[in-house]
């Protein structure tokens, strides 16, 4: 099993879930983290400590929100690893709980 992020942290990126991961499993894109599947241990240190409440674990995901299992895995591979904290978007506040940001995704 894993961790996914799913829609809310789109446009959030909030970071604070790199910090306390133990395996450096988080890679960022321009509006949006993933959690790469193949390092993640399935620790749960992530999930709590997400601001948008964007991550859950990959059988307990929100309906609607499957599809971003595999965009987690396919872009993990492509998107460079984040290990730092850093400060989210200036309007992220105005993103949160913001439904269906799927096509407001950069890659």
């Amino acid at each position: 099993m894993t961790f996914v992020v799913t829609d809310n942290c789109i446009k959030c990126k909030y970071t604070d879930c790199v910090a306390v991961c133990p395996v450096d499993a988080f890679f960022e894109g321009p509006n949006f983290l993933v959690i790469d599947p193949d390092i993640c241990i399935d620790c749960a240190l992530c999930e709590p400590e997400c601001p948008a409440k964007a991550i859950f674990q990959d059988d307990q995901l929100p309906p609607g929100q499957a599809v971003f299992t595999e965009l987690n895995a396919e872009l993990a591979k492509v998107w460079p690893n984040i290990i730092d904290v850093i400060p989210p978007p200036a309007d992220a506040l105005d993103w949160d709980g913001v439904p269906d940001k799927l096509q407001l995704l950069e890659t």
